[in-house]
């Protein structure tokens, strides 16, 4: 997940600015020229709403299938993405049936380190790839029913206020099952059931329309050699009283 820069702060003012000259001169202008000042607006809007895009807070996934991959999500925003800030992440890993957490990763851009045997080469860092870290993914390799537990995720940032520095904790847990075989979600289920239903419905509305085309072209045909049947027998009719007046 990338996040945008942007000064919203100047951005605002501009696009407030902007509008409130728009408006305040609207009354005064041609038509052409309250369209071009129309279009102007609308490029602002869309400017400033480019710049509002920027970190949401997603859960990780909690089950990972034994032998593969698995990402570990981990993502704490900023209340105010104009401020300046740098962040550290560790990660703590506490197996099932232990009482302590064991330190496995830390990540102090731009260097990763893992900090743990069970996890050696197993852990890559998949988060922010700045100083600025709100995302503090990890990857783990190989997943074993060993790595079941809860893993624990902890965000060092400092906020470069105007006035001094301030430090910010924050901490969020992942529980991890590990399965043997992935287990199916209800809600993929029903996706691939109602994705066979539309391509069923959408089937059958394409052929009741090539019917419906193809019975109203038939009809058109019969319909034209019905016109000129009839137009053949009026001038064979025709011929017929010419002959017999002379």
């Amino acid at each position: 997940m990338k996040r945008q820069s942007c000064n919203l702060r100047q951005h605002r003012y501009i696009s407030a600015g902007s509008i409130k000259i728009l408006f305040s001169s609207w009354p005064k202008l041609a038509p052409a020229e309250m369209r071009l000042h129309f279009s102007l607006l609308v490029v602002f809007s869309l400017f400033v709403s480019q710049c509002h895009a920027g970190c949401s807070e997603v859960d990780s996934l909690t089950e990972a299938v034994a032998g593969e991959g698995f990402l570990l999500g981990c993502i704490s925003c900023k209340k105010r993405e104009e401020v300046p800030a740098r962040a550290t992440v560790d990660w703590h890993f506490k197996p099932l049936g232990v009482e302590e957490f064991r330190h496995i990763f830390h990540y102090d851009h731009p260097v990763a380190d893992i900090l743990h045997e069970d996890f050696s080469n197993r852990l890559e860092w998949r988060g922010t790839l700045n100083g600025d870290i709100q995302m503090g993914t990890v990857y783990v390799n190989n997943i074993t029913f060993n790595d079941t537990g809860t893993y624990r995720c902890t965000f060092h940032r400092t906020l470069f206020l105007p006035l001094s520095p301030e430090l910010v904790t924050v901490e969020k847990e992942v529980e991890l099952s590990v399965v043997a075989v992935a287990n199916r979600e209800l809600t993929d289920v029903i996706s691939e059931i109602m994705m066979y239903v539309l391509i069923t419905f959408l089937q059958l509305w394409l052929i009741v329309v090539l019917i419906y085309c193809y019975k109203k072209i038939w009809d058109e045909h019969e319909a034209r050699q019905a016109r000129k049947a009839q137009a053949g027998q009026g001038e064979s009719k025709d011929n017929c009283d010419g002959v017999q007046l002379e």
